[in-house]
Formats: C-alpha cells, structure tokens, sequence
C-alpha cells in the first residue's frame, strides 16, 4: 500500500501498520551505470515487497537523495552531508511517529547512508524512550539477504559492492537500456593488507574511511563485466523475499514496560 496515495483521514486509521522508507542516492556508478542506480534498485525491491504484503505494510516514496560526500570527486554526484541527512531522517521519523506509527523501517540501498541513519534512528529511539511500543529498523537489502546473495551460483561475487556485478545485473534486468556493458570495468586500486580490504573482497576488520576516487579509478568495484539480467532476477527476488519475511515479523514485534 502507497502511504501518499492515502487521505490524512484513511492514514489516521493505518497507524498499526508497519511504515516501510527505501532510502536511495543520486550518485556515480562507475562508467556504466546510471547515477540512480541505488534509488532504482531499492525501489524496485520495494514494489515486489508492496505486491507481497498488500494492505499489511504502508510504502513510502523512495528518498532519492542520500549521504554521498565520497562520491563527489565523480561528476554527476548530487549529495547531503552526514549531518544534514541524519536531520532529514530524524525529521521524516518524527513526523511518522507524530501520526501515531509506532513500527517503522528503513530499506537501504546505499552504504553511505548506513552511519547517519543509524544515528538518526538510535537518537530518535533515545528521545522516545517513554515509547516502549515504538520500534525503528534499519537494514541494507544486501545485509537482509546476505546468507541468499552469497547462495546463488551463477553470481560470481559474493559481497555487494559498488557498481559490481550484483547492481549492474540488477539494473540490466530493469532497465537495460541504462547500462552500457562495453565500459563495465571495476578498477580497485591495490592494497596489501590482512585487516582492510578496499576491493571489497571481504569484510573490513577495521573502519578506514576513504573517498571513492581513493579505492577504485573508474568509481566501480568488483567485476560488472560478469553481470547478467538473470541473475539480477535472482538478487531481486531474494531481496524481495528477505524484506517481505522480515515486514511480516515486525509487525508482530512486542513491546514490554521497562522495569
């Protein structure tokens, strides 16, 4: 269900329903991909999730802008910083939560919106602390469905990236006449190290920010070279399915008074 399609009257009365926000950015993809990719992608996996749940969960449009600071070397880049973007969702979070939602749930599709919608979530989550009953999540779709990307055997990449193979095979199945296949190239700069991993090949086991223009030369990782809309097909069903298990768990969430 489209939470803007709704009058104030009819929302007034879907309070108990789970609010779903794809958070999405306007940003460089490497030489193939468009600058939406992210707001596209987390889209998309919204609609299916909508199409599954019906009227159980209320979709909120796709907040097309996110924090991409490390991208703005790469033209094209439109961004917020982080503290401007923690006050966006905080606001967004506070007007929910003043129309009676008290489940809400950020779907993202950008890393560089992890930290300040974290932030933004756990300080809204401190000033409502006499709210047992609400309840904010946040989560990546590659982090919900991580065990399911890193299952499928035709994808060559197990980790999400940036501009790799998974987002190239994800637009190429919804809108391949966006991607240009002849200039998909990841290109990592080497570096040696067993603790931090630029090219994404592993999870990093220290926080080393960087810039974009710092780890990859064409502002793409991993091997989009490899995509293909099939297995784009196949990351998005299992996002889909991920965020629609989860949706359906949430709404069930329990509150308890604190002692």
């Amino acid at each position: 269900m489209q939470f803007g399609e709704r009058n104030w009257t009819e929302i007034e009365g879907l309070n108990e329903r789970v609010v779903v926000l794809p958070l999405g950015s306007l940003e460089q993809h490497g030489h193939h991909l468009p600058l939406l990719t992210d707001s596209y992608i987390g889209s998309e996996i919204a609609r299916r999730a909508e199409a599954e749940l019906r009227d159980s969960a209320l979709f909120l449009p796709t907040l097309w802008i996110g924090a991409s600071h490390h991208h703005r070397a790469f033209p094209g880049t439109v961004s917020l910083g982080n503290e401007l973007y923690i006050r966006v969702i905080s606001d967004i979070l506070e007007s929910l939560i003043d129309g009676g939602f008290r489940r809400i749930f950020l779907l993202n599709a950008h890393g560089g919106n992890i930290t300040p919608a974290r932030v933004a979530l756990y300080d809204t989550q401190l000033r409502h602390r006499d709210k047992p009953e609400l309840w904010l999540a946040f989560s990546s779709w590659w982090t919900l469905a991580a065990e399911q990307v890193a299952a499928l055997s035709n994808v060559q990449q197990e980790m999400v990236t940036h501009a790799c193979e998974q987002e190239t095979a994800m637009i190429l199945r919804m809108r391949p006449e966006l991607v240009k296949m002849e200039a998909a190239r990841g290109a990592n700069i080497p570096f040696d190290s067993a603790f931090y991993y630029p090219d994404f090949s592993k999870p990093d086991r220290v926080d080393v920010p960087r810039t974009f223009e710092q780890i990859s030369l064409t502002g793409a990782c991993g091997h989009p070279e490899l995509a293909t809309p099939e297995n784009g097909e196949a990351l998005f069903s299992a996002a889909a399915e991920q965020v629609v298990a989860f949706v359906r768990e949430f709404a069930g969430w329990q509150s308890f008074e604190p002692r």
